[in-house]
């Protein structure tokens, strides 16, 4: 099972990333970790990617599509993943289309927790890590709403879309995800 995790910020995607990954033991594939992990090593990437996330800045589509490009073809993940964090834009979404071509490797579901933008806001902000200051993290929501949009009717042309009501426990939201992504594996 191959799965993207789509909301905006404080949407609960890490939350549910992490659940689903645990619940179909496969491996989850975090962009937001793997960015820390540059920026913690003081790599030249890393320092590159520090720049654009203290502004609340999505970090270019060519680091993010290189970075994706070498978990992709780790074997842990041959037998499926979830991945959180990408993609951020229409044109992520295409090239996560062309790696998976490149890796003989096909999506499952894109899967959008649905969220009001006043709860994005105050689950974001009750996070308390470091970049989740009020500005920031309005600046993330426009973005959100500027360049992710797109991708949910990017999804939805191929069938690939599953909207899940994120305003709710995650207890709940998981539960609808397993049953649907069951119901859904079970039919092909």
């Amino acid at each position: 099972m191959r799965l993207v995790i789509l909301g905006g910020s404080g949407a609960g995607k890490s939350t549910q990333a992490q659940r689903i990954g645990e619940h179909f033991h496969i491996p989850l594939i975090s962009t937001g970790a793997i960015l820390r992990e540059e920026i913690a090593s003081h790599s030249e990437l890393g320092c590159n990617i520090q720049s654009y996330l203290q502004t609340g800045d999505l970090a270019p589509d060519e680091i993010m599509i290189e970075c994706i490009r070498q978990r992709l073809i780790q074997p842990n993940v041959k037998d499926g993943w979830v991945l959180e964090g990408y993609p951020r834009t229409a044109f992520q979404a295409e090239e996560l289309d062309f790696l998976l071509d490149d890796c003989q490797q096909k999506l499952d579901w894109a899967i959008y927790l649905q969220v009001p933008e006043a709860v994005m806001v105050n689950r974001s902000l009750g996070r308390s890590l470091e970049d989740d200051r009020l500005e920031i993290v309005q600046r993330r929501i426009e973005l959100f709403y500027d360049r992710t949009i797109p991708i949910l009717e990017y999804y939805d042309r191929r069938r690939r879309l599953l909207t899940i009501n994120g305003d709710r426990t995650p207890e709940a939201v998981l539960q609808q995800i397993i049953n649907f992504l069951c119901v859904s594996r079970d039919v092909k």
